[in-house]
């Protein structure tokens, strides 16, 4: 499990595979100086944040070796990144590269 540390004093819990998709969408909307908003399931109870470049973030992984992206993850986590609605943490689809 990894965490994403936001601003001075949240932070929020993720399985690894996730935090580096995640972390892949998020770092890249921000590099362009984008906002957006991240919405997840926690426990059955819905969060969301605004996340934004002034804001100090940090992603801590449990494991040093970095997943394999899933591509098709990667581009339905940006697309909904893109959307009004912002961000979800969606499911993995499977990843037609393995197969």
């Amino acid at each position: 499990m990894g965490y994403l540390h936001y601003g001075p004093s949240q932070i929020f819990r993720f399985d690894d595979r996730a935090l580096t998709h995640l972390r892949t969408v998020i770092m890249t909307k921000l590099l362009q100086q984008e906002s957006l908003l991240f919405t997840w399931d926690d426990a059955g109870i819905q969060r969301s944040i605004w996340l934004q470049p002034s804001i100090p973030m940090q992603f801590e992984f449990e494991s040093a070796d970095t997943p394999n992206l899933n591509r098709a993850w990667v581009e339905e986590l940006t697309t909904a990144a893109n959307a009004s609605t912002g961000l979800r943490l969606l499911p993995e689809p499977p990843d037609p590269e393995q197969r």
